[in-house]
């Protein structure tokens, strides 16, 4: 398994966690966890239903008190701090929670009431959302005619009316199409380029958080298994990658790609080869060693596993190691 490393606070660090653990009931939904969220991050929150994602944004969040260990959120804890810090962050649930009967316009003025946004600058915000999301020509719409996408943008203005500084979002393209989830994608590489905005997303969805995440964070039933870029996740559980490369001809010398720095192993069949390299620096060199021995190439591929493959290797760890 993965060890955490126990992260300083300092200026770059959005939120510290330091072996957090909170408790229902006598089970353990999170168990030991220490890491932390940088500033102007997307960072990604994985793990099958169960494994804590909610309950941590409900920490972070200071609606509960954790059961041991410390979280520090702009440098202040949640427990003692929450108002404050919930005025910096804007939360995106799984279920789009808005008034169905009222328009986008007014649901977006009514949660800017509910933030204490002075009414000035919250009717200019609201146009400027309204503008930024698409919605300006269904602006004065019941939301009860909206399509479920059109519900998730809407949703997701509401999050970012106040400005947060930290946006949490809580399965944001759950039940949506996959038109309405390429909009949704869209909207929030935007958000997480603006001002160093700092997005946590908890998402089942493993290409989603490819796309989307900075780094990302592993758990299964509240244990920590793996945190890290998905370049170091690769390299962690499955260094070097593999490069197929299509002939013109089969070649007609035989060579010791071995003695080719970087190259672990290959293999050459007809007009088919396929090697196994420590790193993409090590490919131009095995093209100019191919070249060099007359190799007329067609295509060259690099086969590099997802993170939807480290996800499941660690998950099958776990439930073999419960055996």
């Amino acid at each position: 398994m993965f060890h955490v490393k126990h992260y300083k606070e300092n200026m770059e660090n959005t939120i510290i966690i330091d072996h957090l653990s909170h408790r229902f009931d006598g089970r353990y939904a999170l168990q030991d966890l220490s890491y932390e969220v940088r500033k102007g991050e997307v960072f990604a929150l994985l793990g099958p239903n169960g494994a804590g994602k909610t309950t941590t944004i409900r920490l972070l969040n200071g609606l509960y008190k954790p059961s041991g260990g410390t979280i520090r959120v702009f440098g202040n804890d949640p427990v003692i701090h929450g108002s404050e810090i919930r005025r910096q962050t804007g939360v995106l649930t799984e279920t789009s929670a808005l008034y169905e009967r009222l328009t986008a316009r007014e649901n977006l003025m009514f949660f800017g009431r509910m933030y204490g946004i002075v009414e000035s600058v919250l009717l200019k915000r609201t146009e400027e959302i309204l503008q930024f999301f698409t919605l300006e020509k269904r602006a004065d719409d019941r939301v009860s005619t909206f399509s479920k996408g059109m519900k998730q943008r809407l949703a997701l203005a509401r999050a970012f009316l106040n400005d947060p500084r930290i946006l949490y979002l809580d399965e944001p393209t759950a039940s949506l199409d996959p038109e309405s989830t390429q909009q949704v994608h869209e909207l929030i590489e935007s958000i997480s380029k603006q001002d160093d905005r700092t997005v946590f997303l908890c998402t089942h969805r493993l290409e989603e958080a490819e796309r989307l995440a900075d780094r990302v964070a592993i758990l299964n039933s509240g244990k920590l298994l793996a945190l890290g870029s998905l370049a170091e996740l690769r390299g962690q559980f499955n260094p070097g990658l593999w490069v197929d490369i299509d002939l013109l001809h089969p070649l007609t010398k035989v060579v010791d790609f071995r003695m080719v720095r970087g190259v672990v192993e290959g293999t050459v069949e007809g007009q088919k080869a396929r090697f196994q390299v420590v790193e993409e620096g090590a490919i131009p060199a095995l093209i100019s060693e191919l070249v060099r021995n007359d190799a007329q190439i067609t295509s060259v591929h690099q086969e590099k596993v997802s993170l939807e493959d480290i996800y499941f290797r660690l998950q099958t760890e776990v439930k073999e190691g419960q055996k």
